[in-house]
């Protein structure tokens, strides 16, 4: 049993405690309040003149399957042999010796929403996972999580530029709605016969369309990588055809039709924004995104794409959007519980409530305001994953 005292608690869900107490017992958090009755063995932490916050989360990057410094051997994130790859598992790419994870739970971030890049119409899926551990199998939030679908720029000059298809944005379409009627009518036979299965054949098993089937059931969203306008509206026009969940993420044009996005309300992942115009569709990049996109009463994210950007400045990319115009306390929902809710874990994180997952930061100094703040202490699952007076 860990009892945290003294800090200013940022629960997320709840008012803010100036000088607050965390009890945490068997890798939950057992209560949260101003004075708590703690037993006497429980190991304690001061977290006096520091900030106590949520574990930070990212929900959207490729941690584990594009690996630090070895380059191309250790780049595991797209599967460049076929623009359609649904039956792609992203667990199955992630090295958790990878470097990036230490890195990561040294700043202070817990959780990250993981998985295949956007060279396919559709890669695969993506998975939530704890940042510290062994084996990965161990580390699973929720698995999966979402189904990985790109637009734009990315699945054109992958595969366009072998004059294969999809050459164009239309045919970036005809390949995902493709997938989708068959995915349709494939989950329609097999919910037939799971239904009554007396004396009736199984329909012919499919492994890339039962990869679909949580799709359409509804169990696990889209997840759509999109930057420019078009691309968006084109990503909610098949979702809307077919009846399914879906998140925008990149969402670069985000500013421009945010009141349009308003009347759709779908979940925003936003970034990555802290490197350069590397390609057309990022034109409008910018740290304003995400405070126009919640002016408008969308719940927005902020994401770094890891390693697109080192998921060590997660907390660096929210202030900087702080520094465009988010509120604080927008910034601190961009980066905990707005991305728990956003991709479906916040039953289990994003906020520091009684009974969640005893994922927590510790800082000395606000990691969105302050330039020299340090991370005293990240807890992942109740136990101890970072602590500097140990390094």
């Amino acid at each position: 049993m860990i009892l945290i005292k003294n800090g200013r608690i940022k629960t997320m869900d709840g008012p803010e405690l100036e000088q607050g107490q965390i009890l945490i017992e068997n890798g939950k958090i057992k209560a949260v309040g101003v004075t708590l009755d703690a037993p006497a063995e429980a190991e304690v932490i001061d977290a006096s003149g520091c900030l106590v916050t949520p574990g930070l989360i990212d929900g959207h990057c490729h941690i584990g399957l594009i690996e630090e410094i070895i380059g191309g051997v250790g780049s595991d994130v797209n599967e460049m042999t076929n623009p359609i790859t649904p039956e792609m598992r992203g667990i199955d790419g992630i090295n958790p010796m990878d470097e990036a994870f230490d890195e990561a739970v040294k700043s202070g971030v817990t959780c990250a929403v993981t998985g295949p890049g956007s060279a396919n119409v559709v890669g695969g899926t993506f998975c939530a996972i704890k940042l510290k551990g062994k084996r990965v199998d161990d580390m699973i939030l929720k698995d999966p999580v979402a189904m990985k679908i790109a637009f734009g720029e990315n699945p054109k000059r992958v595969y366009g530029g072998n004059k294969q298809s999809p050459f164009t944005r239309m045919a970036t379409s005809a390949l995902l709605r493709g997938l989708l009627f068959k995915a349709k009518q494939y989950e329609e036979e097999w919910a037939a016969y799971e239904s009554d299965p007396e004396g009736k054949t199984a329909p012919k098993f499919d492994f890339q369309l039962n990869a679909m089937r949580p799709v359409m059931q509804k169990k696990i969203p889209l997840k759509a990588h999109a930057h420019r306008a078009d691309d968006i509206f084109t990503a909610l026009r098949i979702a809307k055809e077919f009846g399914l969940e879906m998140t925008l993420d990149h969402c670069t044009d985000g500013s421009l039709i945010a009141d349009e996005l308003a009347r759709e309300g779908r979940g925003i992942l936003v970034g990555p924004t802290l490197h350069n115009k590397s390609k057309v569709e990022l034109k409008n990049k910018s740290f304003e995104t995400p405070r126009d996109l919640t002016a408008a009463g969308l719940k927005t994210a902020i994401i770094t794409d890891a390693p697109v950007i080192p998921l060590q400045y997660l907390s660096l990319c929210a202030g900087l959007a702080v520094k465009a115009g988010l509120s604080e306390e927008d910034g601190w929902k961009a980066i905990t519980i707005n991305p728990a809710e956003i991709t479906g874990i916040s039953d289990r994180v994003g906020s520091l409530t009684p009974g969640k997952d005893a994922d927590i930061a510790i800082f000395r100094g606000n990691p969105l305001t302050d330039v020299d703040y340090t991370t005293v202490a990240t807890i992942i699952d109740g136990k101890i994953a970072y602590c500097e007076s140990d390094q």
